[in-house]
Parts: structure tokens; sequence; C-alpha cells
């Protein structure tokens, strides 16, 4: 089909790789092209957690076999001239690409994601965390990778609406409703003090927020946040 001055549409290249973000299930991407076009043609890095459904969230092993990268394949496109990294908690070492760089993490564990910001050595300009989307995980990975986030930079969290048995804790405050305090009187309430502590120090170096709900449906439950940073 064709595809404009702006190249192909990002929706069309999720549906062409396979990945949920496009049409088929989530729509993430409706929302993507629109945020994430401007930074098309610049060179930019962009970090993408989780790169493949049905890892230990599912119940499988972390050392399962992977044979596909969707997204990755979608963005290495979409940002033709983007160094793309991608974090996972099993191996995905066997996709290359001269401007792909895979680091394995285990996000249970901060110094984990902080050792692979080290190792990637450059600001993201935009991260998307689509990993295990357990609540701690997703604010583990906010709590390091934010404060690193290169200025004007656009960090996602998808999946709110979702948290899998396997690794979610209880008691914790769920990511979205974390989001919602700050969107409401600019605070970050959590069940953790010490993680509401942490919250609130990155609180001014947030512009702006936006939650949506599955689908782009407002009766529906929270889905995707997108956080800009100053």
């Amino acid at each position: 089909m064709p595809t404009g001055k702006g190249g192909e549409n990002l929706t069309d290249l999720a549906d062409r790789y396979g990945s949920d973000k496009g049409s088929t299930k989530h729509r993430y991407t409706e929302l993507y092209h629109m945020l994430f076009h401007p930074y098309r043609q610049r060179k930019i890095t962009f970090l993408e957690m989780g790169l493949l459904i049905g890892g230990p969230e599912h119940g499988n092993d972390p050392d399962r076999e992977t044979n596909d990268c969707p997204s990755i394949r979608m963005w290495l496109e979409y940002f033709p001239k983007a160094e793309i990294h991608g974090l996972d908690v099993s191996d995905f070492s066997w996709f290359e690409h001269e401007r792909f760089t895979f680091h394995r993490c285990d996000m249970d564990k901060r110094e984990n994601i902080a050792d692979a910001m080290e190792d990637m050595g450059v600001a993201p300009t935009i991260a998307i965390d689509d990993a295990s989307h357990a609540s701690h995980h997703q604010q583990n990975a906010f709590l390091e990778v934010f404060p690193r986030l290169e200025s004007g930079g656009l960090y996602v969290i998808e999946d709110l609406r979702w948290q899998p048995d396997t690794y979610e804790q209880p008691g914790i405050t769920k990511t979205a409703a974390l989001f919602r305090s700050w969107l409401d009187d600019r605070t970050f309430q959590h069940s953790d003090p010490v993680v509401a502590a942490e919250f609130n120090k990155l609180s001014e170096d947030i512009s702006g927020c936006i939650v949506e709900p599955v689908r782009f449906q407002k009766k529906r439950k929270d889905q995707v946040v997108v956080i800009h940073k100053k």
C-alpha cells in the first residue's frame, strides 16, 4: 500500500510483523504513531523491555527457546536511523542487526536493570516497558530507567490492566493507580512509603502524563501510560 511522505504507518508495520501492538489486539500503535512520528528520522536511542510474549509471566522457563522479535523488527524499520536496544529475562542474543543491541536482565532485581542501563552507555530517547507487567517490575524499571531518559524523552508502560499471578506481590499498589494518584494531585501514593518517596523525588522531572484505557474506550480499564520528561 502507499506509504506517503511520512513512511509506512506504524500500525501497518505491526500487523505485517505480527506484533500485538497493532490492530489485531491492543492498538497501541495508533497512539505511538502520533507520539513517535516526530522522532522517526532522528538518530535516537530506543529501548524496549520485553521482546516476545510467553515468558515467565505465563509460567514458562526464563531459558525458553525464543525465535522471533516482532516489535524489534517493527521498530528497526519505523526508526531507520535509531539505535534500538532490547531488554528481556530470556535470551534474544541470536537476533543480530547492526542497529540492535540485546541486554539480558531480570527485572525482579533493580541492580540488574541498573547494570543493563550502564551497558547501554547512552540515554534512551524513548523507552517502552512491555516486560512481565508485574507492578513491582514496572516500578523497578521506571525508577532505574526514567532518571536516565533523555530530556524531552518519552517513557511508556503497557498492559496496566493485567498483572501475572506468577510475579505479582500481594498488597503492592498497582502502577495504574500510582500514576493516577500523580495525575490527581501531583503526589505519588504507594503502599510502600520508600517507593512513594523515590517516585516523588522524580516528580519534578515529569512535565506531563497521560493514561489511556483499553482500546482507547474510556469506560474500560487503564491500559497504557505515557510520561514525558522535562
